[in-house]
């Protein structure tokens, strides 16, 4: 289902686990249909052989599963064909998991292995190690889908593991909570707005602890669009629209390193997107939402979490560390060897991945560093 480069790529517990996994789903089917052609060949009359075709049909059915299951990750490993291609991909997968030690780790909770892969479109995703799949069998790896465009400024990979962790930790239901608590007594409508968004609200939190102000240019790149679309609030949707979630982002930053550059860019989405155009529904939830941006960030940042063992994120994760100054006091001391520092790649790969995507050099700088983190995670393998 792969070449054979592209399984070389793999960190090697991660390429066991997932062929193994693999193989497990595989076998599933052929046991099964060992079943049903002994059966068939047995079957004596047309009872049994009704009994036949309809372990045939499930035949049938659970062999789409198990192929939908084994496509996905074929396709997915197969995106390290390319020699280039899959040394950047390695060095995505390290950054993931260096991110996920940072908050699994001090709560006892195992970091799961992370496979990341290239594909089209604006947006990534993320399919979390432990969930079912399409057969019922389980997720070997987080499975992250990291899009061309962004794969050399990938901050909406933190976003992605942000993900795996709240689920991880439970923090999504708690966060959901929160948010509602603390809007419900001015706008219940909010309220149930933020409620529902809190798992995504929660992968944003995630990204900034780590970035800090790098991932809100990407993210409003992603979201913008016709003043129509970034208002726009499907039903289900668990995303909060786009313009309420750039000023949400941008409030992260106001709130831990005060003005900014990304107030300037929360003005210029509402100077672009005016708010007296957004449907009736979206125009509420913005206008109740908007002078509680600030409380809603310490909600999300600085109130103690179960999920986190009593403490808030920032406790595990100190957003100060990526703030602009910090990041550029780091490389200024890092100076020529901050892409090329075992030592700081090592200890700061995710502070250096903030600074090279604010210093807008990332297709420069940031190519050859995540390479050679990549070959550093499949010798310490």
């Amino acid at each position: 289902m792969a070449a054979p480069a592209a399984w070389a790529a793999l960190e090697s517990y991660l390429g066991l686990g997932v062929r193994r996994s693999l193989h497990q789903v595989a076998s599933r089917v052929v046991t099964q249909v060992a079943a049903v052609s002994a059966a068939l060949d047995t079957a004596d009359g047309m009872a049994e052989l009704a009994r036949v075709r309809r372990d045939m049909l499930r035949l049938r059915h659970r062999y789409v599963q198990a192929e939908t299951v084994i496509d996905f990750y074929g396709d997915a490993v197969n995106t390290r064909t390319n020699p280039r291609i899959g040394a950047v991909l390695r060095g995505l997968d390290a950054l993931a998991v260096d991110s996920m030690e940072r908050v699994l780790r001090p709560l006892s909770i195992d970091v799961p292995p992370v496979l990341t892969y290239l594909d089209k479109g604006l947006g990534a995703s993320i399919l979390r190690s432990g969930v079912r799949l399409w057969d019922a069998s389980v997720s070997p790896a987080a499975a992250i889908k990291i899009t061309r465009h962004n794969v050399l400024r990938p901050t909406s990979l933190m976003h992605e593991v942000g993900h795996q962790v709240a689920h991880l930790t439970g923090w999504n239901a708690e966060l959901a909570d929160a948010l509602h608590a603390t809007l419900e007594p001015v706008s219940p409508l909010a309220a149930d707005a933020w409620r529902s968004w809190a798992s995504e609200v929660a992968a944003d939190v995630y990204a900034f602890v780590l970035l800090g102000y790098a991932p809100l240019a990407p993210l409003a790149t992603v979201v913008d669009g016709p003043t129509r679309a970034v208002f726009r609030m499907p039903v289900g949707d668990p995303h909060p629209f786009g313009w309420l979630r750039v000023q949400f982002n941008a409030a992260l930053c106001h709130s831990w390193y005060g003005p900014g550059p990304w107030d300037d860019l929360a003005a210029a989405w509402a100077a672009r997107h005016h708010l007296r155009d957004a449907p009736a529904q979206a125009a509420a939830v913005a206008r109740q939402s908007l002078p509680r941006l600030a409380t809603l960030a310490d909600v999300c940042t600085r109130a103690p979490m179960r999920a986190f063992g009593g403490a808030p994120l920032s406790a595990l994760v100190d957003p100060m560390r990526a703030s602009p100054s910090a990041l550029e006091r780091l490389a200024m001391r890092a100076g020529p060897s901050l892409h090329t520092s075992t030592y700081l790649q090592r200890l700061e790969p995710m502070r250096i991945l903030a600074w090279t995507v604010l210093r807008g050099t990332a297709g420069t700088d940031i190519e050859a560093w995540l390479r050679r983190i990549g070959g550093a995670y499949t010798t310490a393998s």
